[in-house]
């Protein structure tokens, strides 16, 4: 198996905090080979991508909303932040579903843009700003708002609670608001209050997240390619056809199980802890 197919399987088999890492690594991909230019370690964004603080400029291109919060202005910015979602994808998907997941983070990341560009428009500043970082911080409070008492041994420190985690960074970006990168440490606390918020009202019977599940499901029923076949009436060789459905039907029983047992190891030890067997059955199987 080759790196290309050892990527796609690893994508398709991965948790969906994966998927959104890649999603992120291609974004960044693309813009260092089409969109930037290279100067002195960092990339000058368009204005077409990075999300301003000028309400005209947000008006004329409303996709910046959602455009700026796929890209990063750097390797170290683009790292430390896949860093942070991979850790708190992994505790929030442990309590919710993919959608929920998905819909968090879009979320989260207009409504952080939002505020970003509200707070600067009555400090009378101006700036644009890009990452990730208020969706990963959404996703991370909003993990430790749901299993607060959480334990979790970090490298170096030992034992601590998900919230003295989730805490800790919260003070560091009150403490940086205006020391350096106002605008970012903005975006941060609004995706942290959204992911507060995202569980008490959850708590409370509210799902904000089925609004970007639903957009999605119709996009997906919409472009199925599972499409009804017109019924058919076959009376030649009735018996024939019932044992190579009968043998289709069992070979795809034991498939099926071999798939189970293998994505239950992956649970359980890892993607890397499958054989090399294994994972080639893996891509034959998703193809």
């Amino acid at each position: 198996m080759g790196i290309i197919d050892e990527l796609k399987l690893h994508y398709k088999m991965g948790g969906f905090e994966q998927k959104v890492i890649y999603w992120n690594i291609a974004t960044f991909i693309i813009s260092i080979a089409f969109f930037y230019e290279f100067k002195l370690g960092f990339f000058d964004f368009p204005k077409w991508i990075s999300l301003s603080s000028n309400t005209n400029e947000l008006l004329r291109k409303p996709w910046t909303l959602l455009t700026y919060s796929f890209f990063h202005a750097n390797f170290f910015h683009l790292f430390f932040n896949m860093l942070v979602l991979n850790f708190s994808g992994r505790l929030f998907l442990t309590f919710f579903t993919q959608k929920q997941f998905l819909g968090v983070y879009l979320l989260s990341g207009i409504f952080a843009g939002l505020i970003f560009v509200l707070s600067y428009f009555f400090l009378g500043l101006q700036s644009s700003i890009v990452g990730a970082s208020g969706a990963i911080m959404a996703i991370l409070v909003a993990a430790a708002t749901y299993a607060p008492t959480m334990n979790l041994r970090l490298l170096l420190i030992g034992n601590v609670k998900l919230w003295q985690v989730a805490l800790v960074i919260v003070v560091i970006d009150i403490l940086q608001l205006f020391v350096e990168n106002t605008g970012g440490h903005i975006a941060h606390l609004a995706g942290a209050f959204f992911g507060f918020l995202y569980i008490k009202l959850l708590q409370n019977g509210t799902d904000l997240s089925k609004g970007v599940s639903y957009i999605f499901d119709t996009f997906a029923n919409l472009f199925s390619k599972n499409k009804k076949a017109p019924l058919k009436t076959v009376h030649r060789n009735y018996e024939r056809k019932s044992e190579k459905s009968i043998s289709k039907i069992v070979t795809k029983d034991r498939t099926q199980q071999q798939i189970d047992e293998i994505l239950d190891k992956i649970s359980q030890s890892g993607y890397d802890s499958l054989t090399k067997e294994e994972k080639e059955f893996l891509f034959k199987a998703g193809k």
